[in-house]
């Protein structure tokens, strides 16, 4: 486990995610984010919930994954989480990010 890292999103008090990733042991980061103890966005957002989490066996391919899913959408980010690879499909090939300014609706 020395080499790989955990990406994990966590579902805060307010209902944003957070997405992270961490070499160290996935349940004493979550206990850490819940205490607080390192200040930043989940600290004035606990209790936080793990709702994801995947194990990469190199770091660097946990930390790409990671920036990837902070760029996405609210609603790509909950269809990755469930697991809804055609809602995931659906939402990436939309033009727009608002459903509202779709082409089909002018």
């Amino acid at each position: 486990m020395t080499e790989g890292a955990f990406l994990y999103i966590l579902r805060c008090a307010d209902g944003s995610y957070y997405i992270g990733t961490t070499r160290t042991n996935l349940e004493l980061r979550i206990a850490q984010h819940n205490t607080g103890a390192f200040g930043g966005y989940t600290s004035t957002r606990c209790p936080v919930t793990l709702v994801f989490s995947q194990w990469f066996d190199r770091v660097t391919d946990a930390i790409e994954n990671e920036r990837k899913l902070k760029k996405w959408s609210r609603a790509k980010k909950e269809a990755f989480i469930r697991g809804d690879f055609a809602a995931l499909k659906a939402l990436a090939s939309r033009r727009s990010s608002h459903p509202s300014t779709s082409v089909e609706d002018r």
